[in-house]
C-alpha cells in the first residue's frame, strides 16, 4: 500500500501521463484523467480509446509518471492494468466519474470568476464512449533532483 503523502499527492492531480507499449516495442505516452486512488489501485479514464487501449489489450503493463512541482521530485508508478469497460464495476465508476466532473466544472467556474478569466471549455457531459484503466500499483520509483532513485515495491 502506498503511503498517505504519496496518495494525497496523486489525488491532487487531474491528469497523469500513462506510457504503454505494444508487442512490437512501439511506445505510447498520453495523459489520462485521474478518477481516484483506492488501496493499491489507480483508476484512470480514457476518452480517446486509441493507442493506449490497443496496447493494453496485448500488453497489460504500464508506467505512469508525474512530478511534484513544489519539491521537483518525480514519480513513476509501474503496474498491471485491467481495462474496465462494462459490468457492475463500470456502472459504479460511471457514477463517481459524473460527480467528479461536476465538482471539477464547478471549481473551474469559481476559479474563473475569482480570477476574472473564463476557462474556454470543460465539458460537463460525459462522452458516450470511454474506458477505465484500473492500474494495480506494483512499484513506485521516486526520482530526486539530485539524480538519486528510490524504488519501492507496493
Amino acid at each position: 500500500m502506498i503511503n498517505k503523502s504519496l496518495k494525497e499527492l496523486i489525488e491532487s492531480r487531474e491528469f497523469i501521463s500513462m506510457a504503454s507499449c505494444d508487442l512490437e516495442f512501439r511506445p505510447n505516452a498520453a495523459p489520462k484523467f485521474l478518477l481516484k486512488v483506492e488501496g493499491d489501485y489507480l483508476y484512470l479514464v480514457d476518452y480517446i480509446i486509441g493507442r493506449t487501449f490497443t496496447n493494453l489489450q496485448v500488453n497489460p503493463r504500464a508506467s505512469l509518471s508525474f512530478i511534484d512541482s513544489n519539491t521537483l521530485i518525480g514519480y513513476q508508478i509501474n503496474g498491471r492494468v485491467e481495462i474496465v469497460d462494462s459490468g457492475l464495476e463500470y456502472k459504479e465508476i460511471l457514477k463517481e466519474l459524473q460527480l467528479k466532473q461536476i465538482d471539477l466544472s464547478i471549481a473551474r467556474v469559481i476559479e474563473g470568476v475569482t480570477k476574472g478569466k473564463a476557462h474556454k471549455s470543460f465539458e460537463l457531459a460525459i462522452l458516450e464512449q470511454f474506458v477505465i484503466f484500473k492500474v494495480k500499483m506494483e512499484e513506485v520509483v521516486e526520482m530526486r533532483p539530485s539524480g538519486t532513485l528510490k524504488r519501492e515495491r507496493v
